[in-house]
């Protein structure tokens, strides 16, 4: 009998004999021509000795506990409960029985979708899909983000449970003489309709056998089915009695800990330091000075950022300090000569505008801070020659390559261990606090745990980039838009954090190298979903001193702002009601018309009516299709959104209620985005660097929410990301309705 560390023939589980499976189903983007990539990848999984590796994706003990294998990083979507739900349903599991482990560094678990996210920006025009595919999995871009994990690896986990399903029949059936297709599995035991084994009594046994050409799927309809149920998710118990470790619960002996202070937007160099202060703070340990910050080492936490605040660190600028008016400033330049590049376009614009009197709009949004709810934080030890680090990171591989290089060792000898993510909205690509506590461990010959501080959160965040749009449309009579016309000027977040995470380049020098070549990463969503004969969407590059990133909702946070803000607008130049005038350009769009519909049912809307304080806003992006009413009032403190009913057709979501938790979390950060969650900077420092002035809601500010999940048989989207962008053009409707003012600009109202 052969055990689970052995090698095995793993490509013998192709679905397809003129192809290689690379760990997963087809549907994951992990199908090779053999011809052209001759090579495979077999499971690094560790392997206990009571274990037996089935797949990629899977370990069964032998007291019959079901260990799934992810390779996302948990940061509160739920992903560590829907991928192994997915698993167990296909292999008739007993949910009871399921554990999570999370996946080693591997070219298995690339994420494909999210890799052409990021490298749409030249890869496909220059040599192809194959060749993408080819550079994310050499590269193993492990990448958690951009609402991809569901779509990307959904399949790959049915195709998983189906293998083991098979393999643990053939298993049975071997020891009971008949036929393997007369077995199956139901609540975790292997059953011939007589007889009953348990799944950990026959996984060794199982991994010897081989799979056919087609694998099996369970049937539709099946009382102990687990897909569209809402199964007990995975880790609420350690969160509840907080078992549950993040990087900052990892406690090491001999450790110390620090703080750190980096300097304003452009700072390039330390200048000076009050190191003789700083020594004075009891459990103050040493200083660990490197360009372009510095960490005080103390005893605690606490003291760590006592002394360095006695520091009183001053750095060095290689420009101007950046201000907000100077951004401002650039982005309006950028629309200047011929920099803009045509990003979609269709019909013929210029021929629909000639001689007709066009309508215009302008809009802006300011800089937008992630402030997830834990601070960067990572622990190190660093001996031997050899590191482990203890990270939350949503580009795993990228993040140990650069520790590595940080350290000069070489990446075999960094030791990576996965913990969750207090939150992240994309802010964990970035891999300073890794890197910074393996460089402070080193130097201090200890384990080590650094945390930022809040302060340090915000002043050297990346934000969602500044953007101004130039909206231009005509109207025929009847309210039809015959033209419509969007020009953005914007960075590329996308651009800087490949640049940075894969790259290796600075921050700074990222963002001073945007700005060359339109980019259609920085207006993805502009492309709006209604049938408009004449349509044109361009891009205008901009390079700014001001670093940003990827952020939840991607581009399409604000895109959505610009584009239902504007069709708002028309609607009232046309006099017809702005859901009317939304539907009648649905054409080709039921799914997002029903979306529509439903929502102003459930909502009671009033027809936008002065007074009425409503709003409304439509969006589709990845597959997936929302509408979001806002009913909204004015107090003393500024507005409040009283009512907010949100209306989502996402497919078939395996988990639905995770499906609405994120949902409801999506619309409350895009509230936030609505009315707080900007940067102005000030010699390069954010102001109101403080979360109470950051003008995010409370609880009491957002009233009730209604969430409703359209029924579908339509292939899942993910839910994370499309609860961001209707939430501020909805809320921005329902302020008209209120004021009769227009507001072109995010937030709709300064924080104080």
């Amino acid at each position: 009998m052969r055990r689970s560390s052995e090698k095995r023939d793993y490509p013998k589980m192709a679905l397809d004999r003129r192809t290689l499976l690379i760990g997963g189903g087809a549907a994951a983007g992990l199908l090779i021509a053999w011809e052209l990539w001759p090579r495979s990848y077999r499971p690094n999984v560790p392997v206990g000795e009571n274990e037996t590796l089935i797949n990629a994706f899977l370990k069964i003990d032998t007291a019959g506990q079901i260990i799934v294998i992810v390779p996302q990083l948990e940061m509160g979507q739920g992903i560590t409960t829907v991928l192994p739900q997915i698993l167990a349903d296909e292999l008739g599991a007993d949910w009871r029985t399921v554990a999570v482990q999370g996946a080693p560094v591997s070219p298995l678990y690339t994420n494909q979708l999210l890799a052409r996210e990021f490298l749409d920006g030249g890869w496909p025009s220059l040599a192809g899909d194959w060749a993408v595919r080819e550079h994310a999995t050499r590269h193993a871009m492990m990448l958690t983000g951009g609402a991809t994990a569901l779509r990307q690896f959904g399949d790959s986990y049915r195709t998983a449970g189906a293998a083991a399903r098979v393999l643990l029949c053939k298993a049975a059936a071997a020891r009971w003489d008949v036929e393997w297709q007369s077995c199956d599995i139901v609540n975790g035991l292997v059953t011939d309709g007589r007889r009953k084994l348990r799944i950990g009594e026959l996984a060794a046994e199982a991994a010897d056998f081989t799979l056919p050409d087609v694998l099996p799927e369970r049937p539709e309809g099946r009382d102990d089915r687990l897909i569209g149920q809402d199964v007990p998710r995975l880790d609420l118990p350690s969160k509840v009695d907080g078992t549950l470790n993040y990087a900052g619960d990892i406690r090491l002996p001999g450790m110390v800990f620090a703080s750190v202070r980096q300097g304003p937007v452009g700072a390039v160099g330390l200048r000076s330091v009050k190191e003789a202060e700083a020594k004075k703070v009891v459990g103050f340990v040493r200083l660990v000075r490197q360009e372009g910050w510095v960490a005080a080492v103390a005893s605690n936490w606490w003291a760590a950022n006592k002394a360095l605040d006695a520091l009183d660190p001053v750095f060095d600028l290689d420009a101007e300090p950046l201000e907000s008016a100077a951004v401002d400033a650039a982005l309006r330049a950028a629309f200047t000569g011929n920099a803009g590049g045509r990003i979609y376009g269709w019909g013929d614009l210029e021929a629909s505008f000639s001689g007709a009197r066009v309508l215009r709009a302008d809009y802006r949004v300011a800089p937008a801070l992630h402030l997830a709810m834990e601070p960067p934080c990572a622990t190190a030890r660093v001996a031997e020659g050899r590191a482990e680090v203890w990270v939350a990171s949503q580009a795993p591989a990228f993040c140990r390559a650069a520790v590595a290089d940080a350290l000069g060792m070489s990446e075999a000898d960094v030791l990576l261990y996965p913990v969750s993510a207090g939150g992240s909205f994309d802010r964990r690509f970035d891999h300073e606090p890794a890197v910074q506590a393996a460089r402070e461990a080193q130097a201090v010959g200890r384990p080590l745990q650094r945390l930022w501080s809040r302060l340090e959160d915000i002043v050297t965040d990346r934000p969602r980039p500044p953007a101004r749009a130039r909206m231009m449309a005509k109207l025929l009579p009847g309210g039809r838009i015959d033209g419509w016309s969007a020009k953005v000027a914007a960075p590329s977040a996308d651009r800087q954090t490949w640049d940075r995470i894969f790259h290796g380049q600075s921050a700074l020098t990222a963002a001073r190298a945007d700005g060359r070549h339109a980019d259609a990463r920085a207006v993805a969503g502009m492309s709006p979903p209604y049938a408009i004969p004449n349509l044109a969407v361009d891009h205008y590059p901009v390079a700014l001193d001001l670093p940003v990133g990827r952020w939840r909702g991607k581009a399409d946070s604000y895109a959505c702002f610009f584009t239902e803000s504007f069709m708002d607008e028309l609607a009232h130049k046309a006099g017809i009601e702005p859901m009317s005038f939304r539907i009648q350009h649905l054409g080709g769009q039921p799914r997002l018309a029903h979306c529509l519909t439903t929502a102003a049912a459930m909502g009671g809307w009033q027809g936008g009516a002065m007074g009425s304080g409503q709003g409304l806003a439509i969006h589709a992006m990845d597959g997936g299709y929302i509408a979001i009413l806002v009913q909204a009032e004015l107090g003393r403190n500024g507005i409040r959104a009283k009512n907010i009913v949100a209306v989502a057709d996402l497919g078939a979501q395996p988990h639905p209620d995770i499906a609405r938790q994120q949902l409801e979390g999506g619309i409350i950060f895009g509230l936030a985005s609505a009315l707080g969650s900007a940067a102005d900077y000030v010699r390069g420092l954010p102001e109101r660097a403080i979360m109470g002035r950051m003008g995010l809601p409370r609880l009491a500010d957002i009233g009730t929410m209604t969430v409703e999940l359209v029924t579908s048989d339509a292939e899942p989207a993910g839910p994370e990301q499309i609860g961001v962008p209707a939430v501020a053009p909805a809320l921005a409707g329902a302020l008209f309705t209120l004021t009769g003012r227009r507001n072109r600009s995010l937030p709709l109202i300064a924080p104080a």
